[in-house]
């Protein structure tokens, strides 16, 4: 297990350096300049004498070679450079947003699990059944219907049951968690439908496709009670592909709640996300575009390393 670990582990770094090199190149050809739009932003004329100096001072005219080693030298320090437009450390930044971001996600994938497990294991073991097309038609819907369009529903039903809006806005989560789970369990309601939906259904499919396999017809023959059937023998095996669903989910809610951030009023990474593109901000942008993107490694990570638990056969293969 230890081995199979360090393997999958020294396989991170070539990945993620190649998205760092990609991530650079790219944002260099995306049109706009950022300087015009920063110098401009309060309206009146600008000269070309003052671009070139804000671009000088900004390091914008050096060789992109030379701009290319700067970024790079940086990154092993944890230095993404500084953002263009507000001259603030670009790690700091995004070390004050995605926190909320992080809490969020977290907080959804909780949800999402409580309802997905019982509702997916259910619609399996009645196959066929009422209830069966009930929790498939709920989970159609969450996959359906846009996390955002919920949010603002949830929104409107609050108002309309208890006559006031959800909480806008943030508490810390170490300063009152009370207040901040009460802040961020309706977004996180909105998006875990979604996320729920798409896990049940896997978890069905998995269950449903485990117990046909010929060790469950054995393991039924053989007297073993049904409740150990279903979970020492399905649930483990099914959880397979389930816990790629989870993790990929996961990541993507890291930087993907840019509507629902803004539906909520919530300040996390997927407004930044925002800012940054509408300022063409382009060290912001790929600083954020890396850490989403070391987010996704690093929980692909912890996936294959779960299914070397889960299955040990994975571990044993060369």
């Amino acid at each position: 297990m230890l081995s199979y670990a360090i393997r999958r582990i020294l396989l991170t770094i070539p990945t993620l350096i190649a998205v760092a090199v990609l991530v650079f190149f790219v944002l260099r050809v995306v049109p706009g300049d950022i300087v015009e739009i920063k110098l401009t932003a309060e309206g009146g004329m600008v000269s070309e004498e003052e671009i070139m100096r804000e671009k000088e001072r900004l390091g914008l005219n050096d060789p992109i070679m030379v701009q290319f080693y700067k970024y790079m030298i940086g990154l092993p320090q944890g230095d993404l450079g500084i953002s263009l437009w507000t001259e603030n450390n670009v790690s700091a930044e995004i070390a004050a947003r995605i926190g909320l971001s992080f809490e969020l996600a977290v907080l959804s994938t909780v949800l999402a699990v409580l309802i997905a497990f019982p509702l997916g294991t259910l619609s399996a073991l009645f196959r066929g059944s009422i209830l069966d097309y009930v929790i498939r038609l709920l989970t159609i819907g969450g996959i359906a219907v846009p996390s955002f369009w919920l949010g603002m529903l949830i929104i409107m039903m609050l108002l309309a049951t208890v006559g006031q809006l959800p909480p806008l806005g943030t508490v810390g989560l170490f300063e009152d968690p009370l207040t901040n789970l009460n802040q961020l369990i309706w977004p996180a309601l909105s998006v875990g439908y979604r996320y729920s939906s798409v896990t049940a259904r896997m978890l069905r499919s998995s269950i449903l496709e485990v117990l046909s396999e010929d060790y469950i017809r054995t393991a039924r023959a053989k007297g073993v009670f049904e409740r150990i059937v279903i979970v020492k023998h399905g649930m483990r095996n099914a959880l397979l592909p389930t816990v790629t669903v989870i993790g990929l989910e996961f990541a993507f809610l890291l930087g993907g709640l840019v509507v629902t951030e803004s539906v909520f009023n919530l300040n996390g990474i997927g407004k930044l996300f925002v800012d940054s593109v509408v300022r063409n901000d382009l060290n912001l942008l790929q600083g954020l575009v890396l850490t989403v993107a070391t987010g996704f490694v690093i929980i692909n990570l912890l996936v294959d390393l779960l299914y070397a638990a889960l299955d040990p056969r994975i571990r044993y293969q060369k």
